[in-house]
C-alpha cells in the first residue's frame, strides 16, 4: 500500500455518562486530543441530540477526528483519521481514553491510501510538479 495515513476505530465502552452528554466538555477534549496528537485544527463542529447524545468532529489539515456518543450506553464511538507521518493518533486516544473515564477500549488500526504492491508513504500534501499531478479521468 502506498500510505497516506493511519486510521483509529475506537470503541469506548463502561464511560462517565456526564461527559458523554456535555457537548462543550467533548468539543474541549477533542480539541485538545488534536493538540496531543500533533495535528493542527481547522474547524469544528459539536450537536447534541434530544433527549441525550454527542456528535461532533474536528476537521485538521491532517483529515478529521470524531466522535459520536450515546449516554444511555455509557458508549462513544471514535474515529481519529491521520494523514501524513508526524501525527500521533495513539496520543490523542490516551488522552481522550482519561477524559471519558471508559472502563474498557477496543482499537482498530488501518493503514489508509493507494493499494499497490510496494509498501511506501506518500507524501501528504505535495507541491505541484509532474510527481503530483493527478491523472484525468478516462
Amino acid at each position: 500500500m502506498q500510505k497516506l495515513g493511519r486510521h483509529l476505530i475506537i470503541e469506548y465502552t463502561g464511560c462517565d455518562r456526564r461527559v458523554l452528554g456535555d457537548t462543550e466538555l467533548l468539543e474541549q477534549s477533542l480539541s485538545e486530543a488534536v493538540r496531543k496528537s500533533g495535528a493542527t485544527i481547522v474547524r469544528s463542529v459539536f450537536h447534541r441530540y434530544n433527549p441525550q447524545g454527542v456528535s461532533g468532529i474536528v476537521v485538521i489539515a491532517e483529515s478529521h477526528f470524531s466522535i459520536h456518543t450515546w449516554p444511555e450506553y455509557g458508549y462513544a464511538a471514535v474515529d481519529f483519521f491521520t494523514c501524513g507521518q508526524h501525527v500521533n493518533p495513539h496520543e490523542a486516544h490516551r488522552y481522550l481514553a482519561s477524559v471519558l473515564n471508559c472502563d474498557a477500549c477496543e482499537v482498530r488500526e488501518l493503514d489508509r491510501g493507494i493499494p499497490s504492491e510496494i509498501d511506501s508513504y506518500l507524501q501528504h500534501k505535495p507541491t505541484a510538479g509532474p510527481s503530483a499531478a493527478v491523472p484525468p479521468p478516462s
